[in-house]
């Protein structure tokens, strides 16, 4: 078996771990950036609707924040799957022919 084609998929793997976890960096930024609006515009705004809007701004940060945990771990779970999958490839190619 060849090890360097092993040792591909194994950093291949990796590479898709780390870039799931960026993915999971990126959606909480997104939702910290969201509330943060939500905090400020209360001195922003001097209308009498900026609680509706505030609310609005915190509900969006909470679905973005939910939404991007469900994404990491869906996506977690199937990079742990593709881990069984690693070095079988010449055993696969044999029972099917």
């Amino acid at each position: 078996m060849n090890r360097d084609l092993i040792l591909r998929e194994n950093l291949a793997l990796q590479r898709t771990t780390l870039a799931n976890q960026t993915t999971l960096l990126a959606f909480l930024r997104t939702s910290l950036y969201f509330s943060l609006a939500g905090l400020s515009l209360e001195n922003l705004l001097k209308i009498e609707q900026h609680r509706i809007v505030e609310i609005i701004m915190f509900s969006i940060s909470l679905f973005i924040l939910i939404y991007g945990i469900a994404n990491y771990i869906v996506h977690k779970n199937k990079i742990k799957k593709s881990y069984g999958h690693v070095g079988n490839y010449k055993d696969e190619y044999e029972s099917k022919s």
